[in-house]
């Protein structure tokens, strides 16, 4: 990413002397070159912001070079299938989110990186989507109320969407697809997620995440 910022500050360097000189062009009155620098200066300054735009959205995401902890989440039963989860993030206040259904599931985004965007140093990144509550029957999950908390905010410019829409600008992604985790809800269950190149696990640290697993132990870890 540092060369996308280097290359966005070159380009604004760029807009302000073409504008510089569409300014002087204009007291001398040509015309004609001072809109050609002044077009020339939209486009680099353009350039430039979408450049930071970018480079903004690239560290909104974390960073994955093995696995790695990224999240402890607990729950408290408020009610028949519904659950207050409290998710807690690193560097982030808590989150109180309510969920219903009698499973929590948690997606991911990742966006891994081959040559030459491998070679600037650029680990595969993640950001967290979404957590949502579930029923393990189908039926239920079909007509049971749905409960789902989105875990990132809309940018103008984001990776994850310009890898998806226009590939030919992203040449240097490798691979971007999602991964998710989703496992039994439980009073006083509190899990730890991880997140490895491939996918998202979640691990229970106490009994009653323990006890509500059961027999998705191997599942789990």
């Amino acid at each position: 990413m540092s060369i996308v910022i280097a290359a966005s500050v070159i380009f604004a360097l760029i807009s302000l002397m073409l504008l510089a000189s569409a300014i002087r062009h204009a007291r001398g009155r040509r015309v004609l070159r001072a809109g050609g620098s002044l077009m020339g200066s939209a486009a680099s300054a353009a350039l430039g912001g979408i450049g930071i735009l970018i480079a903004f959205s690239y560290f909104t995401y974390g960073r994955l070079t093995e696995e790695r902890p990224i999240s402890l989440i607990e729950f408290s039963q408020t009610g028949p299938d519904e659950y207050t989860a409290r998710l807690i993030l690193e560097d982030e206040l808590d989150r109180l989110l309510t969920l219903r259904g009698d499973e929590w599931q948690l997606d991911a985004r990742v966006i891994s990186w081959k040559p030459p965007a491998t070679l600037l140093g650029l680990d595969p990144i993640y950001q967290l989507e979404r957590l949502s509550g579930r029923y393990s029957d189908i039926d239920r999950e079909v007509s049971a109320p749905r409960t789902v908390h989105s875990l990132s905010d809309r940018q103008f410019l984001d990776l994850w969407g310009i890898a998806r829409k226009f590939p030919f600008l992203m040449p240097g992604v490798d691979a971007y697809y999602g991964t998710a985790t989703y496992v039994p809800m439980a009073d006083g269950a509190r899990f730890e997620v991880s997140l490895t190149r491939d996918a998202l696990i979640a691990r229970p640290v106490n009994d009653a995440a323990r006890e509500a697993v059961g027999d998705w132990g191997g599942a789990a870890d």
